[in-house]
């Protein structure tokens, strides 16, 4: 079946034939016996006890987005950074240190560094090459962190040398794939364990909900962790049991129903959206790099971007649906995005529709301007997530805003 196939035909069970997933607004399920809800409280037996630990509707959306990236289980979250929180803290303890990209989302950057208050240690590269990563490990290192594409710092990270690397040390890697989607990259394929997104972004696609989720390739030796003894019975899924059992259900950032109902429902249209961005993002940075008063435009979709070739290597089907601009200064910054007209100021990616933001500003003002410039943040950055409008209008926009 073709990708995009079997992103319109990832059925559900339903008793009644229902193609689109029921939404069960219950917080807690019923059992006819104590003998059965014992057996699946202590995980002899599958089934549902509460919704903050799992739900039918969110289970739909968590089988199908495990399946699109080759996985075998997945956790849905409320949130991305509920996602990012959950995994990582299901393998690290005090004592601990884990090693990530400098090229992150401000979000994950900022939650890395407070990890600091709680006795682990963040060590970020300062590039994202295999040595950069390499030079970092040690006995101490419980993961390593990196993004498929940066946000905002557009950097493409040579995920399969660190996944090698990772594999000879027996770390395990996670990958945030969020900005480019199951549509761009599978990065279970090229040796992650698990990957990450935010579905707010681009599996939703019509920001109508938040939500994140995890989702393990089963593809780690998890018996090397000192810290899943218990779990080791459930093999290559003791990652998902120990994160479901711990701090998913100890934390309790889960998805609401009707919000897991409304991201799933961006799962069949994701391939179609996810060319019309790239298209337009593509035609929109040839435009603007042509344009005199923009000193600078990253996109991995432009000939001369040094990450070019190594996504045309990782990515198919587009170089995704962001890009950045960078025009001289902070007033002439807030003056174009004042300016343009179909451009929603906002701070999100991935929706139809188009949005820009001042990232210095805004997402990174609590940052430092060393950290802003080592996470790709300049005062007269722009950062554009484009939508799937016509472009015509999109460039026209640009240029009157410019002018």
């Amino acid at each position: 079946m073709d990708f995009e196939t079997e992103l319109v035909n990832l059925k559900i069970k339903d008793q009644y034939g229902a193609t689109n997933t029921p939404v069960y607004l219950n917080n807690s399920f019923a059992y006819d016996n104590a003998e059965d809800l014992e057996k699946v409280f202590n995980n002899r037996a599958m089934g549902y006890i509460y919704s903050r630990i799992s739900n039918p509707s969110t289970k739909s959306i968590e089988d199908k987005l495990a399946s699109l990236e080759g996985g075998k289980q997945a956790i849905l979250s409320a949130s991305g950074m509920a996602a990012i929180s959950t995994a990582t803290l299901t393998l690290l303890e005090a004592g601990d240190e884990f090693i990530s990209t400098s090229s992150l989302f401000g979000g994950t950057y900022n939650l890395f560094k407070n990890y600091q208050k709680y006795g682990i240690t963040p060590r970020f590269s300062q590039g994202i090459e295999v040595e950069d990563i390499a030079e970092l490990v040690t006995n101490k290192t419980k993961f390593v962190f990196l993004e498929t594409l940066g946000n905002p710092k557009m950097d493409i990270p040579d995920i399969k040398g660190i996944a090698k690397l990772c594999q000879e040390n027996q770390i395990p890697l996670i990958v945030d794939s969020t900005v480019t989607s199951p549509v761009l990259i599978k990065p279970i394929e090229l040796g992650a364990n698990l990957v990450i997104h935010s579905t707010s972004k681009y599996i939703n696609g019509t920001s109508n909900s938040i939500g994140g989720v995890i989702i393990d390739g089963a593809n780690f030796d998890w018996t090397t962790f000192d810290n899943f003894a218990e779990y080791k019975r459930f093999g290559k899924l003791a990652f998902t049991a120990k994160a479901r059992g711990e701090v998913f259900k100890d934390f309790g950032p889960c998805s609401s129903p009707l919000s897991s109902l409304l991201n799933e429902l961006g799962i069949p249209t994701l391939a179609l959206r996810m060319k019309k961005h790239c298209q337009n993002a593509l035609e929109l940075a040839e435009f603007l790099t042509e344009h005199p008063k923009v000193k600078e435009v990253n996109y991995p979709g432009l000939a001369d971007n040094k990450y070019n070739k190594r996504a045309k290597e990782l990515f198919s089907d587009g170089f995704g649906g962001m890009l950045t601009l960078r025009v001289g200064s902070k007033e002439k910054a807030f003056e174009i995005i004042n300016n343009l007209e179909y451009f929603y100021n906002l701070a999100n990616i991935g929706d139809v529709k188009s949005l820009v933001i001042h990232p210095a500003s805004t997402i990174y003002a609590g940052n430092t301007i060393k950290e802003r410039e080592a996470l790709g943040v300049y005062n007269d950055l722009i950062r554009v997530s484009v939508g799937i409008e016509n472009v015509e209008d999109l460039k026209a926009d640009f240029a009157q805003a410019l002018k």
